[in-house]
Order: C-alpha cells, then sequence, then structure tokens
C-alpha cells in the first residue's frame, strides 16, 4: 500500500475526531489518517481544569472566530472560539458533562434521524464514560471518559444554591444525566485524577502506539478531493507543501459545526448561491450546508455575597500561585475544577415539555474569562434558554481555506427565544430570593433591581448575552431539503464521504455539547465499521406528569428526588 494512501481519513482531532481515530483502529485491520491544524495539548494551561479560560482565549489552541454583526444583538459580533488543539474543543471548554434531555433525541428522530432517539443513544453515553459513582442503568464504568463532580461542592454556596431551587418548589436531582434531568444538584464534568480529560486523553493518547494510526498535526486541509460524486481523498498544507492522501473507504470531516460545513463548501459541496459568490465551483449543490446554525445564549446574573466564602478571595497572584503549585504536586484543589459544580435545569413556563433553562452556579463574581472581577464577596449564576428557535449559517466566503468563513447566528432573532430570557431574569430572582440563600445573598450587580419590565430586560440581555459556545446544527442529519448527512453519517449524495461532529444535531440539546458528540462520535463509529449498533435501552425516563398545567411542582420538599 502507498504510503498516502489509507483507508479512512478523519479530518479534525477533536472531540469527535479522536473517538472515531481510536475506535476505528482497535482492530488493527484499517489504516487510520488523522489530520489536525492544531498541535501538542500538553500546556498546563489545558491540562488544569481551573485554568480553562486561558486555552479558550488563547490563537494558538483555539481558531478566534467572529460572527458578523448580529442583528438581533444590537449589532455586536460576538466571539465563536473553537478548538485548534488536538482534543479540538474538548481541550478548550469549560468540562462539563451534560447529555441533553431525553426528549431532545426523540426530537432528533422526530426530525429524521432515524435511530438516534433516547432510547438507542443512550447505551452509546454509557459506552464512552466511567462515571465516578459507578455504573448503573444510565451511567457507564468502562468508558474512556472520566466524569466526576470535581471537589464534591465543598463550597457552603454551592449547596445553598441547590437548596433554594427546591424551596422555590423544584425538583431535586441527584443525577440529571439518568433518569430526571429537571430539577437542582450537583454539576458534573470531564475531569479525571485532577486532570482535563479531554477527547485527546481519553481516547487518541491510549490510541497512538497502534502502527495503524497516523496523526499529522500542524495540517490544513484545503479541500475534500472528489471523483464525480465519490470522496476519494484530501488535500492538505503542512510546513508550505501541499499533499494529497486517497482513502479506499471514507473521508470523514469532525472538524466541528464552523469547519465542517466551510470545509464542505470549500470542496464545492454546499448552496449553489453561496459557492458561486466565493468564486467555488459547484460540484454537488447541497443547500442545508452551513443552514440550521443553532447556539446558546447566557448571561451571568451576579450578587455580591454577605459570607467571606466565594472564590473572589482566590484570585490574587499569590492565592492563584498556591493554587496552582498544589495541583502541579498533588492534582488537588481548587486547580482541579472547573468550579460548576451545582447547576440546575428548568422549564420556563408550563406547557414546555422539558427543561429550556440552564444554570451553571459558580461560587466567584466574574466573566468567564476570568477578568472584571469586583472587590468583595459574589457569587453568579450562568443562565440561558436552551432551546433556541433562531436559526443561523456558516458561509465560505473565499476559494482560500485561510480565509474564514462568514458567521451569522441571528440571535434572538425568534420572539420566543426573547421571552425565554425573560424567563431567565424574573424566575432566577425569585429562586436567589428563596430562604437557603438568606445568609449569602447581597445586593444584585448584574442585571441591577433597575431592570424590570419587558423592554428593559430585552435591552440588558442584548447587551449581557454571550455565546455558551455551542455552535451546532450546520450539517444536520435526516431526509428533507435541508439535510446534509443520512441519519447513517453519509453526506447526501456523495459517497464515500461522511461528517460526524456536532455539525449533525438536528436540533441543539438542552445542555453543554461535549458529552452528546463523543457519544455521536461512539455511534457512529459502529456504523462505518458495520457492526450492530448496541441494544436500545429500556431505562425509563422520569418527568413532570403535569407539564402541561405547571411550570414546577411546586411542592418539591429539600433532599427528596
Amino acid at each position: 500500500m502507498k504510503e498516502n494512501q489509507y483507508d479512512y481519513i478523519i479530518v479534525g482531532a477533536g472531540s469527535a475526531g479522536c473517538v472515531l481515530a481510536n475506535r476505528l483502529s482497535e482492530d488493527g485491520q484499517h489504516r487510520v489518517l488523522l489530520l489536525e491544524t492544531g498541535g501538542s495539548d500538553k500546556s498546563i494551561f489545558i491540562q488544569m481544569p481551573t485554568a480553562l479560560s486561558i486555552p479558550m482565549n488563547t490563537k494558538k489552541y483555539a481558531w478566534q472566530f467572529e460572527t458578523e454583526p448580529e442583528p438581533y444583538l444590537d449589532n455586536r459580533r460576538m466571539h465563536c472560539p473553537r478548538g485548534k488543539v488536538l482534543g479540538g474543543s474538548s481541550s478548550i471548554n469549560g468540562m462539563v458533562y451534560v447529555r441533553g434531555h431525553a426528549r431532545d433525541f426523540d426530537e432528533w428522530e422526530a426530525e429524521g434521524a432515524q435511530g438516534w432517539n433516547y432510547a438507542q443513544v443512550l447505551p452509546y453515553f454509557k459506552k464512552a464514560e466511567t462515571w465516578a459513582f459507578g455504573g448503573n442503568d444510565y451511567r457507564g464504568s468502562e468508558g474512556p471518559l472520566g466524569v466526576n463532580n470535581g471537589n464534591q461542592m465543598q463550597n457552603p454556596l454551592y449547596q445553598a444554591f441547590v437548596e433554594a431551587g427546591q424551596d422555590a418548589g423544584y425538583f431535586h436531582t441527584a443525577d440529571y444525566n439518568a433518569a430526571q434531568q429537571e430539577g437542582f444538584g450537583p454539576m458534573h464534568m470531564t475531569v479525571k485524577n485532577g486532570r482535563r480529560w479531554s477527547t485527546a486523553n481519553a481516547y487518541l493518547r491510549p490510541a497512538m502506539n497502534r502502527e495503524n494510526l497516523t496523526l499529522v498535526t500542524h495540517a490544513l486541509v484545503h479541500k475534500v478531493l472528489l471523483d464525480g460524486k465519490k470522496a476519494t481523498g484530501v488535500r492538505y498544507e503542512k510546513g508550505g507543501k501541499t499533499h494529497e492522501v486517497s482513502a479506499a473507504k471514507e473521508v470523514i470531516l469532525s472538524a466541528g459545526s464552523i469547519g465542517s460545513p466551510h470545509l464542505l463548501q470549500l470542496s464545492g459541496i454546499g448552496p449553489r448561491d453561496v459557492l458561486e459568490k466565493a468564486g467555488i465551483e459547484v460540484q454537488h449543490e447541497l443547500p442545508g450546508v452551513g443552514a440550521n446554525l443553532q447556539d446558546h445564549l447566557e448571561f451571568y446574573f451576579q450578587f455580591r455575597c454577605e459570607q467571606p466564602v466565594s472564590l473572589n478571595r482566590k484570585l490574587d497572584w499569590f492565592s492563584k500561585l498556591k493554587i496552582g503549585v498544589q495541583w502541579i504536586l498533588t492534582k488537588t484543589g481548587l486547580g482541579a475544577t472547573n468550579h460548576f459544580e451545582s447547576c440546575g435545569f428548568i422549564r420556563s413556563k408550563a406547557g414546555v415539555e422539558w427543561p429550556d433553562l440552564q444554570y451553571h452556579f459558580l461560587p466567584a463574581a466574574m466573566r468567564y474569562d476570568g477578568r472584571e472581577a469586583f472587590d468583595g464577596d459574589g457569587f453568579q449564576l450562568h443562565i440561558g434558554h436552551n432551546k433556541p428557535k433562531s436559526r443561523g449559517h456558516v458561509r465560505v466566503q473565499s476559494a482560500d481555506p485561510r480565509q474564514a468563513p462568514s458567521i451569522l447566528f441571528n440571535y434572538l432573532q425568534h420572539e420566543d427565544d426573547r421571552e425565554g430570557f425573560r424567563d431567565c431574569v424574573r424566575l432566577t430572582r425569585e429562586i436567589i430570593n428563596q430562604p437557603a440563600m438568606d445568609a449569602y445573598r447581597g445586593s444584585e450587580i448584574q442585571p441591577g433591581t433597575e431592570v424590570q419590565t419587558d423592554a428593559e430586560i430585552d435591552a440588558f440581555v442584548r447587551q449581557a448575552v454571550e455565546s455558551a459556545y455551542h455552535p451546532s446544527c450546520t450539517c444536520k442529519m435526516g431526509q428533507d431539503e435541508q439535510a446534509v448527512v443520512t441519519p447513517e453519517t453519509r453526506v447526501h449524495g456523495i459517497d464515500q464521504l461522511r461528517v460526524v461532529d456536532s455539525s449533525i444535531f438536528p436540533t441543539i440539546p438542552n445542555g453543554n455539547l461535549n458529552a452528546p458528540t463523543i457519544m455521536v462520535a461512539e455511534r457512529a463509529a459502529d456504523l462505518i465499521r458495520g457492526l450492530e449498533p448496541l441494544k436500545a435501552s429500556t431505562a425509563p425516563v422520569v418527568m413532570d406528569d403535569l407539564w402541561q398545567e405547571r411550570q414546577r411542582p411546586g411542592s418539591a420538599k429539600r433532599g427528596h428526588p
């Protein structure tokens, strides 16, 4: 076999690509090439969980994309970082592990992604993980991905927030990734032995000694090579030299929700008008490529804290040094957590079947990038409306692969999304004003008590919301005219070409996207290899039976699920 010929070529060593590289090479029967534009992930700032804001804002480790002016956010340009390093966005993200609600995946199947309902995907979530508290009908115990609760909510603010949710009449849920998502409880993270457990650590490194797996870093892929309607390989650039490699079986794009549609369009696959405007010859017209773009927005609801217990006291250089030294020596302490250790998932109103609002609780008041902390103690909630109806797009601008695509989310275009954020403000105030928070709750910093009316909330949200960094759905699975890939992850109309990453989600789930992206790659690996799918789960899903009549049960008691 020629040195430039492989069975499978995977583009992108990110959350999905590392999974595929491991699974497609594990039987030793096929030659696998994994191409990644970025380089090593061995930096302490990637591996130390508490340093999560650094790689996300570093050009070396992330594509620093920026949107077009967003018309419904006062024409702000929004930051859209994507991983450009081994592990991809799993090496720069917040490490929060949320699978999404069971109904999110039933929704996928209803949208045309046959075989991707909850009963059929749950076994792949289990296959991927080792849950720190042991396996059961919902949680895995033998998978590559380490998942835990960080420091077990040692800071008293975490538990106070959970109890405040119960005081307000919401459920308590001990494990939102199990039978019941709705409610308040501990939050989970992809951390193992105090270290960020990215897909590079979990999947790629254990596979790197295999002779049939080749990794090429600092490789910028220019396009997929086509012979008529069949993918035959890719062209990439490394060190100023152009290379072409061929795939005997398949080319698999795992470049993410920005990179995968962009690469399809660079290859002449996409909407005719978009390609022609960019000066790219149309090889295969596929109108949905780059369409259907979805994301989660969030803002920080910030309060002063009346007790000297918040992490704002740990932001001086000497405290950071102590935290760093402890982590380097022992992989324990505040350096070993992302600090999001409690959370909540609630429904915004009666008639919403499953949760559409999500809370990340942080026992500090600061920006996601660690800046602009105020003097004194504080805490904050990251809150967002997670089932948006607004849709955007990713569009190639030039045949030059170095030129970033045009990105427009159309955030808050839909009135239901704006209404969802009004609910975020009003419901959060009610929760934080419960008795459980009395000992800690100080004055409201943001939005500020003067923000009350719909118009005032809308104006605040337009200026304050930020991306939760969950772009998705730009190469959706399905069978309709906007679908890009089949439920088997094959690109419609092109042989030997697949897309496997968060771009193929038909709709965005209620939660962070790393867990479902890994699940998609695990299931796709079986599809690619022609294996029988894992046996569907019969584990029940617990929901509020009276969801049509009430926004919350109203009679939840502390300590009871």
